[in-house]
Formats: C-alpha cells, sequence, structure tokens
C-alpha cells in the first residue's frame, strides 16, 4: 500500500502510543526505516550471542553452524510477520505461535528471554539515533517498547520492564552480570559471520569480521573474543552510514512498502514460505 510521506510523517505524529503501537512500528519497520530495522536487528541478534547461556543452547543445536542461511531467514521473515501485521493478526499470531513450538522444545531461563527482547527494543533506537536518515522519536520509541512487551507477553515471559528506561537499566545490568567469553560464544558469532560472507563475493569476504567488529560495542567484542578493531576501519565505517543516512535524508522519501517478509530469501526464493516452514522441524512436521 503506498502512503504518501507527509500524510505518514502526519499519521506518525497523531497516532496514540498506547493504543496504536502496531501501526507505528508496522509504519517504522515496513516505510520510515526498513534497511535500517534489518541492519539494527541483525546486531541484536549478534548481541544476543554474546551471553553464553543464550549461546550455549543455540551451539548445541548446531543450527547455524549445519543451516546458517536458513536459520537466518527464518528468524527474520518470523519477527518481520508480526511486525509488519500486528502481533495479534492470523499471520502475526501465527508467527508467534511457531516461535514459542520452537523456544518450547529447549529449557531457557525467562532472563535470557527477556535480554534477546531487550535488544529487539534498544538495539533498533540506538542504531536509528546513529546511522539511520532521522532518529526515532520518544513516542516512536515508546512505541517499539510497547509492541515488543505485548510479544513478550504472548511469549508468556515473568517479570517485563514496565517502560523503555527500566528495559534500558535491565539489558545494561544483564551485560554487566552475563557477558564474558566463552568459546560458545565465539563458535556461534563465527557461524553468524559466515552466513554474512556468504551474501558477498568472494574477494571482499575478508572484510567482514573486521567490519562487524568495528561496529559492535566493547562488551559483545570482548565477549566474542575478537580484539581490538581497526580504528581507520571504524571511522570509515561510521562515516560511511551517516552519509548514507544523510541521503536518504535529502531523497524523496519512500511510497511503498519494503518488510523482509515480502521478498524473495536466499532460503525460498521467489516461491515464498508458509509459517510452518520456518524453523527446524517439530516432531517431525516442517
Amino acid at each position: 500500500m503506498k502512503i504518501c510521506p507527509a500524510a505518514r510523517a502526519k499519521e506518525l505524529g497523531e497516532l496514540s502510543v498506547e493504543e496504536d503501537h502496531q501501526r507505528i512500528v508496522h509504519l517504522l519497520t515496513g516505510y520510515e526505516f526498513p534497511w535500517d530495522m534489518i541492519r539494527a536487528l541483525e546486531i541484536a541478534l549478534l548481541r544476543s550471542y554474546a551471553s553464553p547461556p543464550v549461546s550455549r543452547l543455540l551451539d548445541a543445536t548446531g543450527e547455524f553452524r549445519e543451516r546458517g542461511q536458513k536459520r537466518y531467514d527464518d528468524t527474520a521473515l518470523i519477527v518481520a510477520e508480526f511486525m509488519k501485521n500486528g502481533y495479534d493478526s492470523p499471520r502475526g499470531a501465527g508467527a508467534i505461535r511457531r516461535m514459542n513450538a520452537q523456544h518450547g522444545r529447549f529449557k531457557i531461563g525467562n532472563e535470557e528471554f527477556l535480554f534477546v527482547l531487550s535488544t529487539f527494543v534498544l538495539d533498533p533506537i540506538d542504531w536509528m539515533s546513529e546511522y539511520a536518515w532521522r532518529p526515532m522519536t520518544r513516542r516512536e520509541g515508546d512505541a517499539l517498547f510497547l509492541f515488543w512487551k505485548n510479544v513478550g507477553e504472548r511469549m508468556g515471559l515473568a517479570d517485563i520492564p514496565g517502560d523503555l528506561g527500566e528495559l534500558r537499566a535491565f539489558a545494561a545490568d544483564y551485560v554487566e552480570r552475563e557477558f564474558r567469553y566463552d568459546e560458545r560464544n565465539r563458535r556461534v558469532a563465527d557461524a553468524t559471520l559466515d552466513i554474512m560472507r556468504g551474501w558477498l563475493p568472494f574477494g571482499v569476504r575478508w572484510l567482514v569480521l573486521p567490519s562487524v567488529n568495528a561496529l559492535i560495542d566493547p562488551p559483545m567484542r570482548e565477549a566474542f573474543g575478537f580484539g581490538r578493531p581497526s580504528r581507520l576501519l571504524r571511522v570509515i565505517l561510521r562515516a560511511l552510514l551517516k552519509l548514507r543516512g544523510f541521503t536518504v535524508s535529502i531523497l524523496p522519501k519512500r511510497r511503498s512498502p519494503a518488510f523482509f517478509c515480502d521478498t524473495p530469501t536466499r532460503t525460498y526464493r521467489s516461491e515464498g514460505y508458509e509459517i510452518r516452514q520456518l524453523g527446524p522441524e517439530i516432531d517431525g512436521q516442517s
């Protein structure tokens, strides 16, 4: 559905955060920041692997090593389904059920779930502030928080922080307590970088590790054992991302949506997918 940028800006300014947060997230994800949202959520997922309780499980399943691209696509598609359609829509609710069924096969602590949820709120807010064509407004950040709080409730999570400030405090405390180097962190991170290398021509794949290392923060870097990044590369990458954001800000604004779940993926190509296909098999069913 095409939306005039001026009308979209007016709508975003008038929508109720409490009542319309699903619509706000729909507009942010598909129209305002589609490319940036994907990059921010990639960082969010990588951040979660810096927690040994999280990486221990992911390393044990072997999904990233053996079916890395499918694991990436399935995770991104599940998230895109309920960010596009809403968490209580038929497709959004179906995606959450599929996600819960996948998680239900394992013993995962409530704190780990909450931390991963926090990254899906905080990393997009921080990425837009740093690199996108404009930062999110406070109202938009609050809407994103409420959206994921509701998703967390539908996942059965307990003790979800009550607002964005509490979520930041929880995440900071979790990082302080849990982030540390573990060889399983590194294995899952390396498997994820291998996925990214597969997106690039052979001759430039070597740039993936130093580039990611230049963009992540010190607690993540130390938890993965990546070492000190190149200062020059960090300056160049940040400058390029800021230049991209500035360029987008002066170009005509998007009228048509660009949701991840509406474009062909490396796993499903142009034939599309069904939500029941996303993730590993459950009880012998795809």
